[in-house]
């Protein structure tokens, strides 16, 4: 079992401030993702916690990513905004993002934000949570470096190219799953591979183009497979198209071809969608909701979790969390 130590929510935000500010970040980018690496690990999310920090930590001293980015907003019509990530780290493109696809949202009821020029390594989830808490449906997607291979194929063309997507219920937490379209993320094969534990069959192939349910043999010249087959395979050039055909970004073959392999995360683009359900649902949209919540809920069986459940109540303690020792110490070298 690999050795872990406690640590609070605190020294964990402490500790990727420090090391994103010796490696060139200015603190206002610092804090935000430093925040976000935090909160990742305060919710269970361990492969987006702090185990993305040496990826950044290469990528601000390699000079690829901007420390010191602000992005900018340009409102192309009443309902779409482009954000320049102005090569910066994504969740601080977020925080100029997030607040102008929502206002335009409200406005009109449904608003997209096309955002380019960034960062995406953290986990999927925090921005379309942030949008559901200000009463809006939301949907988010972006696409990565070749690590998937589609449907037929034994050679990686598309990334794991995540989905996200959450519900707002106002007065309780919102209904929130960010998921890759592979059958597994890459982070938590790279975590298992880490850690000496196997995948479930159908994860990946090995070098040979051979099933493989040994996660090393995956990371080391291997390919995941999206999940489901065709179904996965079909989700993950949808996301493709939309991060990259509708957005003009990079699509996962292109970018890998322009990153400079410095082993952090490459530059590329995001979309996000907002929804109004108070303009565009018929009346009392939230109770019809709540009562469709309830009913699965109520379903026989173990017992049905609806998604984003076991985060908020992760984030209910303020317990230390385990941090994986050798992932520290990788960390220190930096």
């Amino acid at each position: 079992m690999a050795k872990t130590k406690a640590m609070l929510l605190e020294e964990i935000y402490k500790l990727a401030f420090t090391k994103l500010v010796e490696a060139g970040s200015d603190e206002h980018n610092a804090s935000i993702l430093s925040t976000v690496l935090r909160n990742a690990e305060r919710d269970g999310s361990h492969s987006h916690g702090l185990f993305r920090l040496p990826a950044y930590l290469t990528g601000l001293k390699s000079g690829k990513i901007n420390g010191n980015a602000r992005a900018t907003i340009n409102e192309i019509t009443p309902s779409f905004v482009r954000v320049d990530g102005k090569q910066g780290l994504a969740p601080t493109a977020h925080n100029v993002a997030v607040p102008a696809l929502v206002t335009a949202a409200q406005k009109t009821g449904v608003a997209i934000a096309a955002i380019h020029r960034c960062f995406h390594m953290a986990a999927l989830w925090p921005e379309v949570e942030a949008i559901a808490e200000k009463g809006l449906a939301a949907i988010a997607c972006t696409n990565y470096m070749p690590s998937v291979a589609p449907a037929g194929a034994n050679k990686a063309f598309f990334g794991t190219n995540p989905i996200a997507f959450a519900w707002p219920r106002p007065g309780k937490t919102p209904v929130v799953y960010d998921m890759a379209t592979a059958a597994m993320a890459l982070g938590d094969v790279q975590v298992a591979a880490r850690d000496g534990k196997k995948v479930p069959e159908g994860t990946g192939l090995d070098s040979d183009g051979q099933p493989t349910i040994e996660p090393s043999a995956i990371v080391k010249g291997g390919v995941l497979l999206p999940f489901g087959g065709y179904k996965g395979s079909g989700l993950s050039m949808m996301v493709e198209l939309l991060t990259a055909g509708l957005t003009g970004e990079t699509f996962s073959d292109e970018t890998k071809a322009q990153d400079n392999a410095d082993g952090g995360p490459p530059i590329g683009g995001q979309f996000l969608l907002a929804m109004s359900p108070e303009i565009i649902a018929i009346d009392d949209w939230q109770e019809h909701c709540d009562s469709f919540f309830e009913r699965i809920s109520g379903l026989p069986g173990e017992g049905v979790r609806l998604p984003g459940e076991r985060r908020h109540k992760n984030r209910l303690s303020d317990a230390p969390r385990k941090i994986n020792l050798e992932l520290l110490e990788k960390i220190a070298l930096f």
